[in-house]
């Protein structure tokens, strides 16, 4: 058993000396990595009511990766949309906040891939009539309109409903997915857009009162976001990250969060379209 235990231990700390050799000189010297943040998102990023501490995958996912980068991570709560300015001016040194890797945000960041999802329709429970995607063909879609989903849901319903002869889906962008499921709950939506890594979380928290139509439209990857100015602590977070793929550290994070579904097995960079 000892023989077996030694060379992976060793493994491990080669593993570990070789991202702490690779981790920028100004990171290390000024001893921790600010995060952006926005704790709105369960169980990605949210806030533990009974304590008001941050929580979630991404939090979880942080501190591991901080740790293994010798430094201590300071999580800066920030606006969605104040992420990727930030970023770019220098405000924080990555964004690890559930962000959807994306070709036109590749312009001014480098994201370090490690999450599969994607965006999933949904209704009530309760509306008996909508059963998959094609019932939503001539009704009212809402989702978070700082996202990609708007246009995403326009071009399934011109592929499968315009395309079809049925009317098309009429796309609703709301201030954020918790604004669409509170409007669904309203009555003035018909369904929604949620991502598939949240809304099993959902359903477990408001028990009977969702329902997934279907399966996610499309592939995506989820990055944690460095500036394009800063390829170094790229590599150093991408090796880092992967090194803990390896050694199943992870693996455990996500089965905590029952998000294994969306795991990687190698940490690659912009995969996203």
């Amino acid at each position: 058993m000892k023989k077996m235990i030694l060379p992976t231990l060793l493994a491990g700390l080669i593993a570990s000396a070789s991202v702490m050799a690779a981790v920028p000189a100004s990171l290390k010297e000024k001893g921790e990595i600010t995060a952006a943040i926005v704790p709105n998102y369960p169980p990605m990023d949210f806030k533990d009511t009974s304590t008001n501490t941050l929580t979630g995958l991404d939090v979880d996912l942080g501190n591991a990766l901080a740790e293994r980068l010798g430094v201590k991570v300071t999580w800066q709560e920030t606006a969605f949309e104040q992420m990727v300015s930030g970023l770019v001016t220098k405000r924080f040194d990555i964004i690890l906040s559930g962000m959807t890797d994306t070709a036109e945000r590749q312009k001014s960041v480098t994201f370090i891939d490690y999450f599969t999802s994607g965006p999933q329709l949904y209704t009530l429970t309760k509306n008996t009539e909508l059963n998959q995607p094609e019932d939503l063909c001539g009704k009212k879609v809402g989702t978070s309109r700082r996202t990609t989903w708007p246009a995403e849901i326009a071009a399934w319903s011109k592929e499968n409903c315009e395309a079809k002869g049925k009317p098309a889906i009429v796309v609703s962008g709301s201030e954020g997915s918790a604004d669409a499921r509170a409007q669904l709950r309203q009555g003035r939506l018909d369904a929604a857009m949620q991502g598939s890594e949240t809304l099993p979380y959902l359903m477990s928290q408001e028990k009977d009162t969702y329902k997934p139509l279907g399966v996610a439209i499309s592939k995506q990857f989820t990055g944690l976001g460095v500036s394009k100015s800063d390829p170094e602590l790229a590599k150093a977070i991408a090796e880092a990250m992967q090194s803990m793929v390896d050694d199943g550290t992870y693996g455990k994070i996500l089965k905590k969060w029952d998000l294994e579904h969306g795991a990687v097995s190698k940490i690659e960079m912009n995969q996203g379209k």
